[in-house]
């Protein structure tokens, strides 16, 4: 299977643990970044796993900031994303057998590292469940999405909230 795999600066050691533990289980891993600790902002890196999974570059995704709630939200507000943030492995089953999640998303700090790749093989293991009540659910998810051109596949979507982080405009 190839997973898209992104991340913000506080948990690049964790990234690179999931990367790791993903191809010892002999998947193909599409690292998006960040690849340091430098602060950056994770929007970016949600985008961009979110392109590869809709794009179908990328069977499944995988994003993680410190607690998992920003870049799940950033991935979760694109066409054809389903990004689920989830804490424990029944969760996680969960959003891939009812609701057919093609993105999982978790907190990095907030995680163990044990327990952060029980929830990726959870979520890798499980396989979507296509009842009637699934596929109306799902329905009424995909029906609130709207496409916006001007973000899919745009290297520059974000240079303007870049421009505003390197002149100190957002602080922690």
């Amino acid at each position: 299977m190839i997973i898209a795999l992104g991340n913000d600066h506080i948990v690049t050691d964790v990234k690179m643990q999931i990367s790791d533990f993903l191809k010892a289980q002999g998947h193909k891993v599409i690292d998006v970044g960040t690849y340091d600790n430098t602060r950056t902002h994770y929007p970016i890196y949600g985008l961009k796993v979110a392109d590869f999974v809709r794009d179908g570059k990328a069977d499944l995704g995988v994003v993680l900031c410190g607690t998992g709630v920003g870049i799940s939200t950033a991935c979760d507000k694109n066409v054809g994303v389903r990004a689920a943030l989830v804490g424990d492995v029944v969760t996680a089953k969960y959003a891939r057998e009812q609701l057919n999640a093609n993105v999982i998303s978790f907190g990095g700090a907030v995680v163990g590292e044990h327990l952060a790749e029980d929830i990726v093989k959870a979520f890798l293991d499980a396989k979507y469940d296509p009842t009637p009540q699934n596929e109306a659910l799902i329905k009424k998810i995909d029906a609130v999405e709207e496409d916006n051109e001007e973000q899919h596949d745009n290297p520059h979507f974000f240079d303007h909230e870049m421009k505003l982080w390197d002149e100190g405009y957002y602080h922690d």
